[in-house]
């Protein structure tokens, strides 16, 4: 992938994060998949122990970036910004 394709992928990765904001009314899915993708885009795979018992949001979130576990940082920002347009799409 070239330089200026990574460049305009992050830049269409940071416009869809801060796009995502405004949005109201997603559900605890959506949040979690926009959550999980986030992550992957930004650190890639987990890498923390998995929350306890006394952390149910914890626990979620933890398991939905695991769920992106093995996808590219660039893939990850691609699926996100595809997220991002499709929920905006019901705003």
């Amino acid at each position: 992938m070239s330089q200026t394709t990574t460049t305009h992928q992050m830049s269409d990765f940071q416009s869809a994060a801060e796009k995502v904001k405004s949005f109201q009314g997603l559900s605890n899915d959506e949040l979690l998949q926009l959550y999980g993708l986030f992550k992957q885009a930004n650190e890639g795979d987990v890498s923390t122990s998995r929350p306890g018992i006394f952390d149910p949001k914890g626990k979620a979130k933890w398991d939905a970036w695991k769920a992106c576990e093995g996808k590219s940082k660039e893939d990850a920002a691609a699926a996100y910004v595809a997220l991002v347009n499709k929920l905006g799409e019901k705003q």
